[in-house]
């Protein structure tokens, strides 16, 4: 079981920290089945950039970074060395702590 804990760049939304987390799921999946705003246009399929996060621990318990990925964080809004796709991001079996932080997502929304 994972402990995953969600940072936001978004003003007025607090910090919130999972506790419990199966693996074999996407950090997307997780952060919608728990109420988190995580943008994804495509529908979780590596086919945009709008679920990009950075990853700021924990990058060792989820898949690696594939070349399609690696082209659309390229894509990305502000992308950094540790920035992912949530989509992509699926959690190994076993457990660890991961923190990640959500880039503003009203950039997404023209506000």
């Amino acid at each position: 079981m994972y402990t995953i804990t969600f940072n936001f760049e978004q003003k007025g939304i607090e910090r919130r920290t999972l506790t419990e987390i199966e693996p074999d799921q996407s950090l997307l999946e997780i952060a919608l089945k728990h109420d988190i705003d995580l943008h994804h246009n495509c529908g979780g399929v590596c086919a945009c950039s709008t679920c990009h996060l950075y990853v700021n621990k924990g990058e060792e318990y989820m898949e690696e970074m594939t070349d399609k990925e690696e082209d659309f964080v390229d894509r990305a809004i502000s992308p950094r060395l540790n920035s992912r796709l949530g989509c992509q991001c699926v959690l190994h079996p076993g457990d660890g702590e991961i923190e990640v932080t959500l880039p503003d997502q009203t950039q997404f929304l023209g506000e």
